[in-house]
């Protein structure tokens, strides 16, 4: 997120039943080195970036900047959530609003973690952020990927092609406080 004006980064760890979403450390590097090297993970993503680029750029501790969440179970890193802001998105139902991403180890699939994690997430934003959209793109072929859209409650804003394969935009309406 390149704006998060008077909102203090990174915040406090935060804990959901199962789960704890905090800021990136060191122990985390090679956790990030294998999900960024998977190619399962990167399936939709334009493939995997090759794991000795990795070991030799990846720094000591790897993506560290607000709005990089690591999603924490018993200790060890199994995913990361981002919110940055989509400044440079090329369609103009995205632009400047705030995107959603996941990278989950494939291990991890299937069992809900991507769920409560980016919920949690998301109420994160709504107290940070208040009145505010958030977007997320996934290729339509990405049928868990949008399975997740949509238990988040985000709608289809249109389809569109880039990166050689069809991709959906979804919106997620801002929550307005109650009073």
């Amino acid at each position: 997120m390149s704006d998060l004006g008077s909102v203090t980064w990174p915040p406090a760890p935060i804990k959901t039943a199962r789960l704890v979403l905090r800021e990136p450390e060191a122990r985390d590097r090679a956790a990030f080195i294998e999900l960024l090297a998977s190619p399962e993970v990167h399936t939709y993503l334009g493939g995997p970036r090759p794991r000795d680029e990795l070991e030799r750029e990846m720094p000591v501790v790897p993506e560290q900047w607000p709005g990089s969440f690591v999603v924490d179970l018993d200790g060890a890193m199994i995913g990361q959530i981002l919110l940055r802001r989509a400044t440079g998105h090329r369609r103009p139902a995205a632009a400047g609003k705030v995107d959603l991403g996941y990278l989950f180890l494939p291990w991890a699939w299937g069992l809900g973690y991507a769920v409560e994690a980016c919920a949690t997430a998301l109420d994160w934003f709504d107290g940070a952020f208040p009145g505010e959209s958030v977007v997320l793109t996934t290729q339509t072929a990405n049928v868990g990927s949008m399975r997740l859209a949509a238990k988040l409650g985000f709608r289809e804003v249109e389809r569109f092609h880039a990166w050689d394969a069809e991709q959906w935009l979804g919106l997620r309406s801002p929550v307005t406080p109650s009073p």
